[in-house]
């Protein structure tokens, strides 16, 4: 019998998700789509499989947006074909609890975030480096150029380096920054050079300029050495922007403290958010399933699709204020990420207690 049940639900819940998520994502990116043609194919000199293309590149951004709201939407719609036919109120006469009934769907709930962190995780960050060598839509105003011309951060033990040009693996450098640092981050000096290059191991600075904290007058130099071990914050593919990244991408970032881009704590929230994801479309498993209980003879459906939509939202917009406060520095890293799912899980809680006793 549970079995049966598991395999009816797990087929209801995951082919009303990706008939939802589906939905909204082509309808989404063909106004994407429609709306950047032109730039698309002056860019390309006219060419419609540029159009493909693009389409393709942003699909992963655009189905990641919606993960968890077709995940909300299509658990709803199957509990409440399940009240409307009256199938729910048959399921809690054979016993089964609210907490079982949730254990039941939880594999698909968790599939579905695995599948929302893939695309966040690897899809995502592999379209990136071309949309922004692009430049089209959103990513107009943050076009990397990829090649001969990347900007590039790198940062050795305290110093924080940045040349707005550099060759594809970042061994020759031009209009050279070099901020140097002591061990509580504060500037000490600046170095300014023309151009580095990366001679065994070490960089050697032209037409060199330092200046100092102590209001000292600057010093000119036409060569330095400076050997400190620089590793790279990109050569063509990373940004800076953390909603662009994998995970790989994160932690590099993190340990190598946002490479004077962003502060650290930036990453780490993200980094949090990231492993969210996995248990997002749960939770709203957890929301949904106890409010359920009150409509289980098919009355009232519309209200309790309209207050399962608000909740969800709510959550939805909450995250998204709690990210915000992480990014600023007003809340750690791990509670901006994981206080929405803590507030919205003794929601839940609070509901099915009122609801039934587990």
């Amino acid at each position: 019998m549970t079995w049966t049940l598991s395999m009816m639900l797990t087929r209801m819940m995951a082919s009303r998700f990706g008939l939802i998520l589906a939905g909204i994502t082509i309808f989404v990116l063909t106004l994407d789509v429609a709306t950047y043609a032109p730039d698309i194919l002056a860019l390309h000199n006219d060419e419609l499989s540029s159009i493909a293309k693009y389409a393709l590149l942003r699909l992963p951004g655009v189905a990641s947006a919606f993960v968890g709201i077709a995940a909300l939407l299509a658990l709803l719609l199957m509990l409440t074909e399940l009240s409307h036919r009256s199938e729910l109120v048959a399921i809690w006469n054979t016993g089964i609890s609210q907490l079982r009934l949730i254990l039941i769907i939880a594999p698909v709930a968790l599939a579905i975030g695995v599948f929302h962190f893939l695309v966040d995780d690897q899809a995502v960050p592999g379209a990136a480096p071309t949309l922004h060598k692009w430049g089209i839509g959103d990513y107009s105003g943050k076009k990397l150029k990829v090649g001969e011309d990347d900007p590039i951060w790198l940062r050795s033990g305290n110093d924080i380096l940045r040349a707005a040009k550099s060759n594809p693996n970042a061994t020759k450098l031009s209009n050279v920054t070099i901020f140097r640092r002591d061990a509580a981050g504060i500037l000490t000096e600046q170095i300014i050079a023309k151009s580095a290059e990366q001679v065994s191991g070490r960089w050697e600075l032209a037409d060199v300029v330092i200046y100092y904290r102590e209001n000292l007058p600057p010093s000119r130099v036409n060569r330095m050495i400076y050997s400190g071990l620089l590793r790279p914050a990109a050569v063509g593919t990373r940004s800076g922007d953390p909603e662009e990244m994998s995970s790989a991408d994160l932690q590099y970032f993190i340990a190598n403290a946002g490479f004077g881009i962003r502060p650290p704590h930036v990453y780490s929230t993200w980094q949090q958010k990231r492993i969210t994801l996995f248990f997002v479309s749960f939770l709203m498993v957890l929301i949904a399933v106890p409010l359920s209980v009150q409509y289980r003879r098919g009355g009232g459906l519309g209200r309790f699709f309209a207050i399962g939509v608000g909740l969800g939202f709510a959550y939805f917009i909450f995250e998204g204020v709690s990210l915000t406060m992480g990014e600023l520095g007003l809340v750690p890293p791990w509670m901006a990420a994981w206080m929405p799912m803590m507030v919205f899980g003794a929601t839940a809680t609070a509901i099915a207690i009122s609801q039934e006793s587990l």
